[in-house]
Formats: structure tokens, sequence, C-alpha cells
């Protein structure tokens, strides 16, 4: 027989014939009155777990809210002719206090909390999500892992938002955040932000609730067959139907996100969250599980690309974002080498661009240093980019590339020497392999070509006009008041291609963006999921065992780059900012259009057609959600308010720069 004991009730002033539901010892109890006196019933109706709580007393019964299953209010007996009854516990009234007798309970961890237990073993410290009801037993174990520090849980507003967080999360970390919906719509609003990543190569974990076994297949409430709905996007997606091995299902999700780099994918029917853990749960550990990639190339591959290089008078550098995380190695390369550096707009940043070889972005999004400096070269080292239209990257010059992917190397067209390796391994493989070089023409070619760049930007920057900047002006600004340490988070639109031409890095600036899918409104949640990276709970493993990319990721700022149309799209996610202290600078292209759907329809001969937005008055909606809020119009206001933005502390900062929907 179970251990039981008596706890406090806590109601009070409840009338005769009502009834309401509490809380006791962290279970849902329905309490009556009626003139026999008090009921305390179990609130889960037994029919389908309707809240009795919610019901109401007719005729002497309580009556389920949901089908109308009646009850004795005070022993849970159903009138004659039905078998169900609901679980009925004791009540004492004791000098003017109510008293209720329950089980005690014991203190065993579910099979949620042993499912989370290994997720927080594997480093995921970063849950982003909506709680729902069928996720309710997942979400526990959830709060109970925050409790001890192990985790962070972010409540957002859209679960969109959520997987774009926990993409922006990946691409700044390379290590995978969780997201966490209901099943159905909740879902399935996490497709695009896991697209996002899947196409990008960033790792992702996806928790998704699902509704009861027994009743998949007819087409229940939010019924989705999420197996089948989320298999393009994942790497891997397996349903938990069992307890046995319900913990190597998410050890294996984990494995699958960060080696594959893609999307984990678990589903957890309603029954599942309610199951009692194993005894003795056997240890998931991720050491013994994920090899190291410091893979060094091969040595006739390796030949050839030594003999390419020191073969060539005028050898270009081009980094893609595969690069992140190598940057220290490309640099001490390029300097060994005294070749230009261009990077991919995916891996903008990765070199700064005042550093006195670098050349910027190469293609559609670029400048033209680095165009030019990529079309007298002869020969290419290209590290860890993928050769996009986008960026069009030359296939007429000699070109040697550098990835740990094989199925990246020569993917679209071949070329001269595809070497497989790490590029930390293969960059000081060449260094120690290669002969010095010392090349002040190139230097110096660099130089003007930046001081002829410099000036086209100056002059655009003086077509600015009151309430209608260029963006030159305001990324000029923006590129003196971030801190050098910057992540910045930059959406898709007319903003992201003035971004990439006018808004020059420095070293230590990280620059994230939906690069392959090109998603509009992805700027402000990635930014709250590099704002979550830099901000680890306390007892995260994750933080001891963070891998190191030459430099200190946590505490940094965080800003967000975003046009009017992608800002709209999750504007309700400055509250999420306001409601965890996100310290986020936000600043929005206010042109009052889609920009770059008008340029498109322009340039394909068509008329302007429904790119126009209402906007509101966006500083004004950042105040009312908790925020602060500027409004930019005049070049001469930029400065000062962008540095009253970036000393905004406990919160985010917006900032809407009006600017010309002409230019980009």
């Amino acid at each position: 027989m179970s251990e039981v004991a008596w706890y406090p009730l806590p109601v009070a002033g409840l009338a005769v014939g009502r009834l309401t539901t509490v809380v006791v010892e962290g279970r849902a109890l329905c309490v009556t009155r009626t003139s026999g006196g008090y009921g305390a019933l179990d609130n889960h109706c037994p029919h389908q777990g309707g809240p009795l709580g919610d019901g109401q007393i007719e005729n002497g019964y309580l009556i389920c809210p949901w089908h109308a299953y009646e009850y004795d209010p005070v022993t849970g007996t159903p009138p004659p002719g039905f078998k169900d009854a609901a679980t009925s516990y004791p009540v004492e009234e004791r000098d003017g206090a109510l008293f209720v007798q329950l089980p005690v309970f014991e203190t065993r961890p579910s099979l949620m909390d042993q499912m989370v237990d290994v997720m927080c073993d594997w480093g995921v410290d970063t849950v982003l999500g909506m709680v729902g009801h069928s996720n309710l037993g997942l979400a526990d174990a959830l709060r109970r892992a925050e409790d001890d520090g192990r985790l962070r849980y972010i409540g957002i507003r859209h679960e969109g938002a959520a997987a774009f967080a926990a993409s922006g999360y990946a691409k700044l970390t390379g290590r995978p955040a969780a997201c966490l919906t209901i099943a159905g719509p909740g879902a399935t609003n996490l497709l695009t932000g896991l697209w996002d990543a899947k196409v990008d190569r960033a790792p992702v974990l996806a928790l998704t609730g699902q509704v009861k076994s027994q009743v998949l297949g007819p087409g229940t409430f939010q019924e989705v067959p999420l197996a089948s709905a989320f298999e393009a996007v994942t790497t891997w997606s397996q349903t938990v139907l069992r307890p046995q091995n319900a913990t190597e299902l998410m050890a294996l999700a984990c494995k699958h996100a960060i080696v594959e780099r893609g999307v984990g994918h678990l589903i957890f029917p309603d029954e599942v969250q309610e199951w009692d853990g194993v005894a003795q749960p056997p240890a998931r550990p991720r050491v013994g599980r994920v090899a190291a990639t410091d893979v060094a190339p091969p040595r006739a591959q390796f030949a050839e690309a030594v003999a390419l290089l020191e073969g060539a008078q005028r050898p270009v550098i081009i980094v893609g974002n595969g690069a992140r995380g190598h940057e220290d190695e490309v640099i001490a390369l390029a300097e060994h080498l005294d070749a230009p550096v261009i990077t991919t707009f995916k891996a903008k940043g990765l070199v700064p661009d005042t550093h006195p070889l670098a050349c910027g972005v190469l293609g559609r999004s670029g400048v033209p240093v680095a165009s030019i400096t990529m079309g007298r070269a002869d020969a290419l080292l290209v590290l860890g980019a993928s050769f996009s239209d986008h960026t069009g990257i030359a296939t007429y010059i000699p070109t040697i590339q550098v990835d740990l992917d094989p199925m990246t190397l020569g993917k679209f067209h071949a070329v001269n020497v595809p070497l497989l390796g790490d590029i930390t391994v293969t960059c000081e493989m060449l260094r120690e392999a290669t002969t010095a070089r010392r090349r002040p023409e190139q230097r110096d070619t660099i130089a003007k070509r930046w001081e002829r760049w410099r000036t086209e930007k100056a002059s655009r920057r003086a077509q600015s006009r009151d309430g209608a900047l260029h963006p030159a002006s305001l990324f000029d600004a923006l590129g003196d008041a971030v801190p050098e340490d910057a992540v910045i988070a930059v959406d898709v639109g007319n903003n992201t291609y003035a971004f990439g031409r006018y808004f020059e890095t420095k070293r230590g600036q990280h620059v994230l963006m939906s690069g392959y899918l090109g998603s509009i409104g992805f700027g402000l949640p990635a930014a709250m999921g590099a704002w979550s990276a830099l901000h680890p709970p306390a007892n995260s493993p994750s933080v001891k065992d963070r891998p190191s990319s030459g430099r200190e990721i946590l505490h940094r700022s965080v800003v967000a780059v975003c046009g009017d149309g992608g800002l709209g799209q999750y504007l309700a996610e400055v509250t999420t900012a306001v409601k965890y202290g996100m310290e986020i600078v936000v600043v929005v292209l206010d042109n009052g259009q889609l920009a770059k759907i008008t340029k498109e329809q322009i340039g394909a001969q068509r008329a302007v057609w429904q790119t126009s937005l209402h906007n509101p008055d966006f500083a004004a909606y950042a105040e009312l959600c908790g925020a602060r809020g500027f409004t930019v119009a005049t070049a001469a206001e930029l400065a000062p308010t962008l540095a009253e933005a970036f000393a905004v502390r406990g919160g985010p900062a917006l900032v809407a720069v009006k600017t010309d929907p002409n230019y980009s």
C-alpha cells in the first residue's frame, strides 16, 4: 500500500455548488463544495483527461466540461449504468482549515528527465520554444533541468522564431540548441527555420510533442504525421515509443545534429511523456561517440596544391563559411604567402576588412575590391566555400579547394586540386610546405582599391537627405558604433545587400545570416539565439567544455540588422527580448517597402505591385514592449543615437533609421 500524508488544501471562500482547481504537491485537484461538504478529485477526467475543475455541478453530479461525463463530487463514482470513476481523495476540515490526504510521491526520475539528462550531457544548454498541451511532460523535465542550472529555456512568441534562433545559435557556436513545440501547427511552424539550418549546415535539435499513439491515424485534433512532415529537413528523425531505448534515441539525435551538421528530430507522443524512468539507465556519453575532425589531407593531392601555390605569382585566398572557427590559421597562411584574402558573403567578417590583405566580400553582395582582385589572380585557394552563384568564384583560374566534406569538393564543377581535410590542419601544413613571400606591390594595390571604393562610398553617403538616408550613411556610422567583439545577425532584403557593400568589419566580429535559404525574418530571432549562446546557464557542461576558436565568445555585444519587412515578420519577439533582458541592438532600415522585390519587379520590366508596407512607429512600438526605441531621420542623428542605443543595459534597444528605398 502506498504511503499517504495530509497536506493543506488552499481553498478559501468557495461557495456551495461551486468548484475550482488547485495544485497540491505538484498534483492538480478538482475541489468541490456541496451541501454535504468538500470533495477532492483528481483533476483529470478518466475518460479523456478533461479538466474536471473547469466543469460544473448539476443535479448533484460534477459534469466534465469536455464530454459531459458525470461523477459524484465527493466519491468520484459515476451515475448508475456507467463504469468510469474519478479518483477521489479524503478531505478533512481542522480548525477552520482544509486538508487533503494524498499518496506520497516517490522521488523517481521520469523518462523525460533521463532523456533531458542525456541532452545536457551532449552539450545542449539552450531550448527555445512554446509549452503546450502535447509537450507538458517533456517541458516539466526541461523545467527541472533549468532549476538545476544545466540549461536555459527561452519562451518565444512564434515557433518559427525558435527555429531561426536555434540556427543562429548553432552558426555562432558550432553546437546545437534545441527548439520545443507541441504537435500539429506548433511543429510545422518550425520548418522554415529548420530548413535554414539544414542548407547552411548548422546543428539543431528539434523536440516536438505528438498526440497519443492510440489515436494516431484517423485524423484526431492537431494530428500531423510529423515523421513524414520533417523527413526532408532532418538528418535523422525518430518517434519515442519504448522506454528501453529512449535515452539512446536522444544521444543519436544529438550525434546526427553534430556530426552531420543538420537537424536531429525527436517526436514525443503524449503518453510517453508520462512514463517513469528506467531503472539504472545506461550512460550515453558524447566521449567516444564523436570523432575528432582535424583530418590531414592526402599526400598526393597536398603535393599538387603546394606545387600550384609555389608556382603562382598572384595567388588569392577565398574564405567561405566553412572556414568559421579557423580564422587565425587562415590569416597566418595569408600573411605567410602575402596573398590577398576575399570572403564569401556568408563568411563576411572572418577576415576583418581592417587587415592589409583583406579585400572584402565577393559576389552580388560584395565590393569591387574583391572582384577585381580575384580577376587578376593566377591561382585560387578556396577554403570552406561552396561556389554558389551568388558568390561567383571564377572557374577559369587554377583552383585548390579545401573542405572536410567530400561532397562539397568539386560539387558544381571540376577543380584542379580537390583537397579533403580540416582547414586548420591544411593551412598549417601549407604554411610549413611553402615558401614565405613578400609581395609589397600586392598590398599597395589592395590599399589603392580600398581607397577608390571608400571614395565611392563617400559620394553615395552624400546622396542622403533628411527622412531618406542612403544606407551607406547608416553602415558607415554603424561601423564606428559596433564594438569589435560584436555578433551581427543580418536579415534578408535590401538591407542585406547594403550591409555587405558598406559595412566594414573589424577583428573579432561575427556575422550571421540566412545564407542558402535566404529567408526574410532571420535577423531578430538569430540575434536572440546568439544572445542565448553568449549567456549560458551556470552549470552547463558547455561552459567548461566549450570548443575554442581562438577567442572567447561569451559576453559580447549582439546586433540585429533588419529591414522593415523582415522585422515585421517576428516583431512580437521584441517582447521576448524584453522578458529575458536580452541586450540586443536592433537596427531597422525603415523605408516603407519590400525594396528588394521592388527592384526585382523593375529589373524584370514588370509593374511595381504590392511591395509597399504600412509600418508602425517602430521606436514607439519598442517602448510599448518595454524596450528602448529611437528614430533617426538625419545623418547628423546617426552617431549619437547609435551610441545611446549601444549604451542601453538590461534589455533591447531598437533604432529605426529612415532610409531611401531606391538605394541599396
